[in-house]
Formats: C-alpha cells, structure tokens, sequence
C-alpha cells in the first residue's frame, strides 16, 4: 500500500461526488480550486454561487496549521478573495521547515457555526482507527485528552455498538445524525481505498453535517480499480519539493509505459548511486545504504520494474548515469546495478538497454571514477551477467558482477568501506 496525499480540493470533491451512493443523503459541500491560470469569470460561471455567497479562502498546499499561520481568510466577497490570491500566489512560504511557492488555493463558502467536531480514520496494518472529538477544530491538540478512539479490524463493519465509545457523550438531538454520519464516513473511506481522511473541523448546517476543513490521502496502488471512482485525481508532490528536470523527464517516461520507472534525486553530490530493479529491492537497497551509515552518500532512489523494453531502460539508465557522473571530484563512486529475482523480467534484454547507456556514457564513468557492482537473477540472467562482465573488459571499468545474494551483500559491504577510506 502506496499512501499518497490529495489536495483538500479533491478529499472534498471525492467526498461529495460519493457521499450520496454510500449513504443516501447528500452533503451540501462546495469548493473551487484557484491557479495561476484560473480566469475568475469562467469559475463564476462554472460555480454561480462564488457570487453570491461570502466566502473562505485558503491555501490549497498539503501542509496544515494555515489558520495558525495566517493563512486564512474568512467572510470575504469575491472579488476579495481574488486580491487575496493575487498578493500570494507565487510568493514563497516556510511551513514545518520546508519552502516552497503557493500555487493552489480552495474557495468555499463561509459558513457560520457554533459546533465544531473532530473525526480522523487511518488504514493500519490489520485494520482501521477511527477517532473523534466534540472539542475539534484549530485547537484540537491542545484538546488531545477529549478526542476518543477506537480499532475496527479489516472486515469488520462499523455498527452502532462499535460506534457506541465515539458518540457516548453527544447531545441526544444531534447524537444519531453525528453516529451515522461517521458511519457513512467510514464506509466511504473503505470504498475508495483512502488511507487517511480528517475532517477538522466538521460541524452541522441545518442539522447536516459539513466539512469545514480536510485532509486526505489515498492509496495509489488501488487506481487500476478507482479510476472511475477517482476521476481526474491528482497526486501532488510534498510542499517544498518540486521535480529537477531529470526527474520531470522519468516522470514523463513512466507515464507512457505500463513499467513502472521512478526516479528521485536525494544528494546531487552523493557517491552511493543505485540503479535498482524491483519496487521492493529498490527500497531495501536505499534502506540497507542507510542501516550501514551512508544514508548521506546515497545520491538517488530509483526503480525500474514491470518489464520495461530494452529503449525505455536506455533512456532511464541514461540519466541515472547523467546524475551519477556529474561534477567529478576525483573521488571513487558507486552505482549499484540490482534486484531480486525477477519472475517475468528479462534479464538480458534490460540489461541490454543498461549496457547500451554506459557504451555511450564511457568517458562519464571514467571521469567520475565509477565502480560498478551487479547483482541480479531471474529468465535469463546468466546471459546478462555474462554481456556485464565482457563489458567491464571492453571498456575497461571496474565491473563486479554477482549472480548469489551472499556475495553480493559481501561485497556491498567492502564498497561502502572502500568509500569511507575516501572521505
């Protein structure tokens, strides 16, 4: 399971477009999403009650705390907003540490209220916790002591006597309303394979409940049967970061195949490169590098999985090689060509596109003092093995080449030491 935050913008409209199917009732939710290239008059068009109506706005950002931090603005006409978003759209923020530019911002309604309540769920290993508060709101963890939780193993439903703990201390003329109202959430969060849902605060509008504030994230993995569910749904990457060109370019790749190639610089200047087979193996490659005390060192995080053709591994190898050769210092580097043992993946023919990049990038990898280490297995790994090593001799690299996890880990070990001594 892949946790991948949304933006609030698409919790609520997911919220909403389902809410009714799962429970019968609809949820008067409205929201608009402001960019740079949102033209005012299309949105009024589009939401007529942007016109009529007072509103909030807020940025739209996957970081939290906005009201704290100022944020937020309250009880504005339109053409307020449209100043609001003017004066910080663009502009550069630090929120937990990380800066970054506001790029998107929510619209909705302003909607006076006197109730403010708290429910969160979370996909767990065997099940789900689902908690809630009457005290919700911006101050909630100063009221951590009055939010009350409960686990509902995977397969179990929520009933109303497992339902019972949250709720016990509601008012009665409200406690049905709230009691089904999470309910409904919970089934809801099951439907679309969210991973974590908050809604801080809720409160009720005419005796409906109404998400004021949300936070969502969804488990990627489950788009392959959401898709339509989903929509047009977007993944944001985390604020503060934002795509080099080379990964924009193994996005752009992975996108157009159905491999799976990803690709994220970690330290430009790091000497422990991986390029790694696998979605499982490339993670434990990273996390070994950092179990060992070279988490520092270690330049990126890649996988190439799901059988890519020999052309799209050239290309993805290609800028792998291009970071891990760049600003040569005359220090010894690393990259670690690896994986499990694949169960469908040809071997021989990946590794074709591998041995194809480093053909091309010779004088990149002698410049940069590259020391090459293979590790793999699978349909027809001995013939790539064999085409590694006569590489290694032709273009006179150092190129270790294992087919045993043994050996390699051996020799993993004796990198890393040898980098050390370079410090």
């Amino acid at each position: 399971m892949a946790r991948k935050k949304i933006r609030e913008y698409d919790s609520k409209r997911l919220v909403k477009e389902h809410f009714k199917r799962i429970s019968g009732s609809d949820l008067p939710i409205k929201s608009a999403q402001v960019t740079v290239s949102t033209d005012f008059t299309e949105l009024v068009e589009k939401e007529p009650w942007l016109s009529s109506s007072k509103l909030v706005v807020k940025p739209d950002m996957l970081f939290g705390k906005r009201g704290k931090s100022g944020l937020v603005a309250l009880n504005l006409d339109l053409a307020q907003v449209a100043e609001f978003v003017k004066e910080r759209l663009g502009k550069e923020v630090e929120m937990g540490g990380c800066k970054g530019p506001i790029t998107t911002f929510i619209v909705e309604p302003f909607v006076p209220h006197n109730e403010e309540f708290y429910i969160n769920i979370v996909s767990e290993r065997l099940g789900c916790s689902i908690s809630f508060s009457e005290c919700g709101g911006i101050d909630i963890e100063e009221n951590w002591d009055k939010v009350k939780t409960i686990f509902l193993p995977t397969g179990v439903s929520l009933s109303q006597e497992t339902c019972a703990p949250l709720v016990a201390t509601l008012p009665l003329e409200f406690k049905t309303v709230i009691e089904d109202f999470i309910k409904h959430t919970y089934s809801l969060f099951v439907d679309l394979d969210f991973t974590f849902l908050e809604m801080n605060p809720f409160t009720l509008v005419e005796g409906k409940p109404y998400p004021l504030d949300m936070r969502g994230e969804l488990d990627d993995t489950a788009a392959f049967k959401n898709f339509k569910k989903w929509g047009n749904i977007e993944f944001p990457m985390p604020f503060g970061r934002v795509m080099s060109s080379t990964e924009s370019f193994i996005h752009g790749l992975d996108e157009k195949t159905s491999a799976s190639l990803k690709f994220t610089v970690l330290n430009p200047k790091g000497r422990i490169w991986t390029m790694v087979a696998g979605g499982g193996a490339s993670v434990i490659y990273a996390d070994t590098v950092g179990d060992l005390g070279y988490a520092s060192e270690l330049g990126n995080y890649a996988e190439y999985s799901g059988a890519p053709n020999e052309d799209e591994v050239l290309q993805y190898a290609r800028v792998v090689i291009d970071c891990a050769t760049a600003d040569p210092d005359g220090q010894r580097r690393a990259l670690v060509v690896g994986g499990g043992i694949a169960n469908f993946t040809d071997v021989a023919a990946t590794f074709n596109g591998i041995i194809r990049a480093m053909k091309e990038k010779e004088s990149k990898l002698k410049a940069a003092n590259m020391h090459i280490y293979v590790r793999r297995g699978g349909p027809n790994y001995q013939r790539g093995l064999a085409r590694m090593r006569a590489l290694g001799a032709e273009l006179g690299i150092p190129i270790e080449v294992h087919h045993t996890l043994f050996l390699f880990a051996m020799h993993f070990n004796i990198i890393l030491f040898e980098l050390s001594k370079c410090n």
